[in-house]
């Protein structure tokens, strides 16, 4: 080390002993978590789905024999809880957290868990709610986890950034919906998770098309699709299509999503597994 050695290691062209190891930003796992592989379910704008396809992802995951879990990051609108019928607070032992369990064996954190009211509004700003996602993290005990999907909000802001540098995130899913608008803002995730060095490992779209019952010819209401010239666009080799179905939104509001069909996304789920 050089005598007038400042101890800022980044403005230091000399290779000595010294030197400091670049910062990891990683949030220490808790010691009772044993959580194998974490994907990420992002978009760039709200309202295409992300809750939905988190929950559908999570049940088949489950429903193969796996251990899935929930972390919801989304902690100003908040809606997996209801989506899984789970309304029981979370339980603690003074030091760590415990998640909630669906009836299906999912593991589920939410803010909604912790409130007393789960109608309040979480009027926080970023840094406290980038906090709580590293809580979520950090003190809860997971135990034996296979995958964790995370279930982002919307944008590139905050959250995404903290999850993106404080969980060892082995992937992201985009969601998206068939609007030419959508395409933009999907690349704006896509650039991020590229920036951050995260693989895209799959795209959905939902809201693709509706299929009549009558005669099951396809309505393409949203327009046309172009899911498949943005796998194309940005090198996304799984691509999942999700119809328009009443009979999924009416399962999500009653809290069963796991009853759900969700056949049209076992590609990627079965990637997923692999």
């Amino acid at each position: 080390m050089s005598e007038s050695c400042d101890h800022n290691c980044a403005g230091c062209a000399e290779n000595c002993a010294d030197r400091e190891a670049p910062q990891s930003f990683l949030a220490p796992a808790n010691p009772l978590s044993n959580v194998k592989k974490v994907i990420g379910v992002v978009s760039g704008k709200g309202g295409v789905g992300k809750s939905l396809v988190t929950s559908m992802l999570a049940s088949a995951f489950s429903r193969s024999g796996r251990k899935a879990a929930v972390l919801d990051a989304d902690i100003t609108g908040p809606s997996i809880p209801r989506m899984f019928g789970v309304k029981e607070p979370v339980m603690t032992d003074g030091t760590n957290m415990f998640p909630a369990m669906s009836e299906g064996g999912v593991k589920i954190i939410s803010i909604n868990l912790l409130l007393d009211n789960a109608e309040e509004p979480v009027v926080w700003r970023g840094p406290v709610i980038a906090g709580v996602v590293k809580q979520f993290w950090s003190e809860v005990a997971w135990g034996d986890v296979d995958c964790m999907f995370v279930d982002m909000p919307p944008g590139t802001g905050d959250v995404p950034l903290t999850v993106f540098q404080s969980l060892p995130v082995d992937g992201i899913v985009v969601v998206t919906s068939p609007q030419d608008l959508v395409g933009m803002i999907v690349g704006k995730a896509v650039k991020m998770a590229e920036m951050m060095n995260i693989p895209v490992v799959g795209i959905v779209e939902n809201m693709s098309y509706f299929e009549c019952p009558d005669c099951g010819k396809k309505h393409y209401i949203f327009g046309d699709s172009h899911v498949e010239a943005l796998a194309e666009k940005y090198g996304i080799g799984t691509v999942c299509r999700m119809p328009l179905k009443p009979e999924i939104a009416s399962l999500c509001d009653q809290g069963r999503v796991e009853e759900a069909d969700s056949s049209c996304l076992e590609p990627l789920a079965e990637r997923l597994r692999a």
